[in-house]
């Protein structure tokens, strides 16, 4: 005959008379793990990143030009904050143009 829940209902007695199950088919599915950060503030780690191969796309094609042909003693100033990115990344390689980056 079907009486019901005899065992209980669900994951009832993982701790108790299903005790055996738990432990051999779902190690480790009571307990806690790692550390709570009560009051977790995202915005923090907020920190968009270019890298250096990118860098030169930022200043454009036509100032690029403009200071390739002249071999003028004038460089570039990029800050990066101005387009959106607050970290400088080292991949890549740039050309031997001298450049100034805020």
């Amino acid at each position: 005959k079907h009486r019901k829940h005899p065992g209980g209902r669900g994951n009832a007695g993982g701790m108790h008379h299903h005790r055996i199950n738990f432990d051999k088919y779902h190690p480790g599915y009571f307990g806690k793990v790692g550390m709570r950060n009560f009051h977790l503030r995202r915005q923090h780690k907020f920190c968009p990143t270019i890298n250096l191969d990118k860098l030169w796309s930022l200043v454009g094609a036509d100032k690029l030009s403009e200071l390739t042909k002249e071999k003028s003693n004038k460089a570039p100033v990029i800050d990066l904050v101005q387009f959106g990115y607050y970290k400088l990344l080292g991949r890549g390689h740039l050309p031997k143009q001298p450049v100034i980056v805020k």
